[in-house]
C-alpha cells in the first residue's frame, strides 16, 4: 500500500512541530544560512527498509530546495551498513530534520523487518500474516505500510471499514446470533466474530458469519475449529503469537494469523545520518 501525500504531510508536520518547536537553536547558531551539505542515510544492521517517503517529506517540509535520492525501494532487504538514501542541499534543513527522519526510518524499518521474520517463519504454508489496530496513535497508515513492506497483509484500517464482533460486543448484545442479526440490518460488510471457545465457533457458524477470530486458542483447539468450520468461514488465529509458535499455529489449517506485536512491539532498526 502507498501512503497518501496528505497523510505524510500531516504526520510529518506534527513530528516536526514536536521536535523543532520555535526553532533549532543549535543548528541556527552554528550553521550559516547559505551552507550546503550532503548526508547519507545509513542502515547499520540487516533488515527491511520502510519509511523513505516519510524521510523525504521531512526534509522537503523544512526546505523545498533539498534534493532527496532513495537508493533502494521500501520493502528491500539490506545488509548492515547499507546507504539507503542521500540527501543534499541546505545544511540547516538536513541537520534540523535529522532526528525526525531517523525516527521514521528506524521505527518503520523495524516493523517491516519483524513482519518479514513472521512471514518467513510460515513460508510454505498458505497462511497470511495480518496486522491489527494496535498501532501508534497518528501513525497507523505508515505502520501498516511498513507491515506490507515486510510481506504482511493489512487488516482493518479503522472501525468504519470492517466488522469485528468482539467479546464486549457479544456481552452487550447477549449472543452471537443477536449481534449478527443486528449487524445484518445495519451493514453489508462481511461479518467477523471473535470466539474463544469451540462452542462459540459452532454458534458463529450457525449464524452463517463470514469469518471467525479464534482468540488465544491452543493449536489442538485450532485444529478442532478448522474441522468444525470445513471451509464455511475464514479462520483467523490471534493472541499469544510469537516467532517460536507461529509455525505450529500456521500448520493447524487456519487461513490467517493476526499479530499485534508487529506494530506495538517492533524494535527500531539502528540507522544514522552521516555527513559526507
Amino acid at each position: 500500500m502507498a501512503v497518501a501525500a496528505v497523510t505524510l504531510d500531516r504526520v510529518v508536520a506534527a513530528a516536526l512541530a514536536e521536535d523543532v518547536g520555535a526553532g533549532d537553536v543549535t543548528t541556527e547558531a552554528t550553521i550559516d544560512a547559505d551552507a550546503l551539505g550532503t548526508g547519507e542515510l545509513l542502515v547499520k544492521e540487516p533488515g527491511v527498509v520502510s519509511g523513505l517517503n516519510a524521510v523525504e517529506a521531512v526534509f522537503l517540509a523544512l526546505d523545498p530546495d533539498v534534493q532527496f535520492e532513495a537508493l533502494v525501494e521500501d520493502g528491500t532487504f539490506v545488509e548492515d551498513m547499507t546507504v539507503v538514501a542521500v540527501v543534499t542541499g541546505p545544511l540547516r534543513a538536513i541537520l534540523t530534520g535529522e532526528r525526525v527522519a531517523l525516527n521514521f526510518l528506524g521505527r518503520l524499518s523495524g516493523i517491516a523487518t519483524l513482519t518479514r521474520s513472521y512471514v518467513d517463519a510460515v513460508a510454505g504454508t498458505d497462511v497470511a500474516i495480518l496486522d491489527t489496530r494496535k498501532t501508534t496513535p497518528g501513525l497507523r497508515l505508515l505502520e501498516k505500510h511498513a507491515v506490507a513492506c515486510g510481506g504482511g497483509r493489512n487488516h482493518r484500517f479503522g472501525l468504519d471499514d470492517a466488522v469485528l464482533v468482539k467479546d464486549n460486543h457479544l456481552a452487550a448484545a447477549g449472543s452471537v446470533l443477536g449481534a449478527v442479526e443486528r449487524l445484518r440490518l445495519a451493514t453489508d460488510l462481511p461479518i467477523e466474530v471473535e470466539c474463544d471457545t469451540l462452542a462459540q465457533v459452532s454458534e458463529a457458524l450457525a449464524a452463517r458469519i463470514d469469518a471467525i477470530l479464534l482468540d488465544n486458542m491452543p493449536p489442538n483447539e485450532l485444529i478442532e475449529a478448522v474441522a468444525l468450520a470445513q471451509g464455511r468461514a475464514r479462520l483467523e488465529a490471534s493472541g499469544g503469537v510469537t516467532l517460536a509458535n507461529v509455525r505450529a499455529i500456521a500448520e493447524t489449517g487456519v487461513d490467517e494469523i493476526s499479530i499485534g506485536a508487529l506494530t506495538h512491539s517492533a524494535r527500531s532498526l539502528d540507522v544514522s545520518l552521516e555527513l559526507t
